[in-house]
């Protein structure tokens, strides 16, 4: 695999020149927060939205942080296996061997608005976002439009780079698996400069994926930088850049036969190794994205940043389906959809300036802002020789590959998001805090669709809407604190995907609304428990099976209650558990089909629970086990099928020595140790099957 300009730069500076590293945070606390989080499943500070910097308990929503302990001990590399640990996160649509899909209480996180880097930059979610070069993984779940614009209310994902600390770091790690995938990653950071007033982390990874699936096979590579300058007293600077890429072969999945008398009948759960696609049909990605941020404090009370931000992927992919097969024989065809070329781009600007005024016996603490993103898209129109093949489920045949031409056709859209906000956190006293926001929003589309003969239709949208949110905390004590708020939000309701008659067009925005009610407390030491109570209503999609036609579908509920803890119960054994228990509903009555159903892909019951144990009698030695449990899930939203519930288990042990004067770690990890076969996703007219077990094998070092 080629590197790209960013890898080759990144290589070029050498090891020797590097030794001049160092890290400075704009915000002296962030630095001091990654430093405290070193060893624990519990962060001190999450980075989304207007919470930035704020302890998690004083987040009067749910937010779930998956910290790089627990990142470590799970071995987790990709999105879902770091958000499995969190309730309500289930995959959408495809299986994972590309990249991942992910609903949080059934809705959709969307892949261009959803995922944001550092808490600003949106990221396109179209190829696996590694995870070697992040500190945590963060979601702060619910509607987040007076901070965001216009995204769905599932969640914001947020991942937080690592950056140079006190501590230089030097660290060469190798991973290899039972199925033939090997990983080498090499993360490095250090400051430098007077007073040690820059700074300097670089993660560099490559390596061939083998996931055990038949006729599967690829490569991926990372190389980021993150950099800190801290100019004066006053003047600080932060910049990251990251470049990675994923080319590995796509499973097919199994599309959903015709409804029988208001039934579908599902096909038996195939073996996990089962793979219906060529080999040849590679998904083939790459993505760069670039952050930059300025602060600079006015005063003792008040401050400014900007930042300024860019993200862009392209992907080739040849994704198929399997359908209209015989239950008995298996005998089906196997369709293919190809696209080549395709880009997707974010462009992102925020200014805002915070600070804290006293009227009274209220504090108030302050941020005005305004921030604008763009997103356009390009997907250029091409057809393959042939785009049926006949396929067998329970003996699949070998897929010749195929040649793709471009026809000429293409569609282009472009998404304007522009908003002004302000938010004010009011200290009323020692317990009490309220919490209000307001934003006024700008939002413009335009589809623009040229067919082969050059026949242009454009589609053109636009919005103006003011969204606020409110909340108000009570701490009768400093580790406990009970919330409840509300928040509005508006969303772009979907894209139809590429499977419908009107394939990839943007559906109009939509509002939704959402209550939580609930409770934190700081156990201990390093634990967080919380407990929430929501309700979230927006408006719900559906493919119309008479005509292939996505669009809106009346509304949605979604309520019910959430629980985690995380942390540590002692010094021998730490914990992340979770559990969501929630009704989710489709409320169109002019839609009988669907009214009173659970909307599809929704699993109303999740749970997770991952436990580590370090043992006193052998230092270094520690032992971890988990659980993963999701509850059955419609297929579609007449919910005519179900596919099963399931719990998958892992297990690993981890031993840190010393050889020589080298630390060195040796660590075990097993994914799913009983070969379990299931169905780990539904939606799209689509279902999609499990990966098999993996050992994986982990060498650090730190030189």
């Amino acid at each position: 695999m080629k590197l790209k300009p960013v890898s080759l730069a990144l290589l070029s500076l050498g090891l020797p020149a590097l030794a001049m590293a160092q890290t400075t945070n704009n915000q002296l606390e962030e630095v001091e927060v990654q430093a405290r989080e070193q060893g624990s499943y519990s962060s001190n500070a999450v980075q989304v939205g207007t919470f930035r910097d704020t302890a998690p308990i004083d987040v009067p929503l749910t937010v779930n942080s998956v910290t790089r302990e627990v990142l470590d001990a799970q071995s987790a590399t990709t999105l879902f296996g770091a958000l499995r640990n969190t309730a309500g996160v289930t995959r959408s649509q495809l299986n994972g061997s590309t990249y991942d899909n992910i609903a949080i209480r059934g809705i959709l996180v969307e892949n261009r608005g959803n995922y944001r880097l550092n808490g600003s930059l949106p990221i396109i979610n179209l190829v696996d976002v590694p995870l070697e070069n992040k500190q945590q993984v963060e979601v702060l779940k619910g509607a987040s439009s007076l901070y965001y614009g216009f995204i769905p209310p599932s969640g914001v994902v947020n991942l937080v780079t690592k950056r140079a600390g006190n501590k230089p770091v030097l660290s060469l790690s190798q991973s290899v698996n039972e199925h033939g995938g090997a990983t080498t990653h090499l993360d490095w950071g250090r400051k430098f400069g007077d007073n040690n007033s820059q700074g300097l982390r670089v993660n560099l990874v490559k390596g061939s994926e083998d996931i055990g699936v038949n006729n599967y096979s690829g490569e991926r590579e990372l190389a980021s930088i993150a950099y800190d300058w801290k100019i004066t007293d006053r003047l600080s600077f932060r910049f990251d850049v990251e470049h990675y890429e994923k080319s590995v072969s796509e499973q097919a999945a199994i599309r959903l036969l015709p409804a029988v008398n208001g039934r579908v009948t599902l096909p038996p759960v195939p073996d996990n190794k089962t793979n219906l696609a060529g080999e040849w049909q590679q998904y083939d990605a790459n993505a760069q994205n670039y952050l930059a941020r300025v602060d600079y404090v006015l005063s003792d009370s008040w401050g400014v940043l900007f930042e300024a931000g860019y993200a862009e992927t392209t992907r080739d992919r040849a994704f198929s389906r399997f359908q209209d097969y015989d239950l008995n024989t298996g005998e089906g065809q196997l369709q293919i959809f190809y696209s080549r070329d395709q880009q997707f781009d974010n462009t992102n600007y925020r200014g805002e300036i915070y600070g804290e005024v006293v009227t009274g016996p209220i504090t108030h603490n302050l941020s005005f802002g305004y921030t604008t993103n763009t997103r356009a898209s390009n997907t250029p129109g091409v057809t393959g020789t042939q785009s049926l093949f006949n396929q067998n489920l329970y003996n699949p045949r070998e897929i010749a590959p195929q040649n793709v031409t471009f026809t000429g056709a293409y569609s282009a859209v472009t998404i304007d998001d522009q908003g002004l906000y302000v938010f004010d956190r009011m200290q009323l006293n020692e317990q009490w805090q309220v919490l209000a926001g307001l934003r006024r929003g700008d939002y413009r589309t335009e589809d623009l669709r040229v067919a082969a003969d050059g026949t242009r239709t454009v589609r053109l949208y636009n919005a103006q809407e003011t969204t606020p949110s409110a909340a108000v905390v009570y701490k009768p004590r400093q580790d406990v604190s009970l919330y409840a708020s509300y928040v509005e939000g508006l969303e772009e309701s979907g894209q139809a995907p590429a499977t419908s008659t009107n394939a990839f067009q943007l559906l109009d925005p939509a509002e939704s609304e959402q209550v939580e009610v609930g409770a934190k407390f700081n156990v201990g030491q390093n634990s967080l428990a919380q407990i929430a109570y929501f309700d979230i209503e927006r408006a719900s999609t559906f493919e119309d099976p008479s005509n292939g036609v996505f669009g809106l579908n009346g509304k949605a509920n979604y309520s019910g209650f959430e629980m985690a803890w995380t942390g540590e119960l002692n010094k021998q054994l730490s914990l992340a558990a979770s559990a969501l228990l929630m009704n989710a509903e489709l409320q169109n009555d002019g839609n009988p089909a669907t009214v009173g159903r659970v909307p599809e892909n929704t699993a109303e019951k999740t749970a997770s629970l991952f436990a580590e144990y370090r043992l006193i009698s052998v230092p270094g030695l520690s032992f971890s086990g988990g659980l993963y449990y999701t509850g059955e899930r419609a297929v579609n939203d007449q919910n005519q099928a179900f596919i099963g519930g399931y719990t998958v288990a892992s297990l690993g042990a981890r031993y840190s020595t010393v050889i020589g004067s080298t630390p060195t770690q040796f660590q075990l990890v097993i994914d799913n140790p009983t070969n379990k076969n299931y169905y780990s996703t539904a939606g799209n007219d689509l279902i999609g099957v499990g990966t098999p077990r993996t050992i994986k094998a982990i060498v650090s070092v730190d030189l």
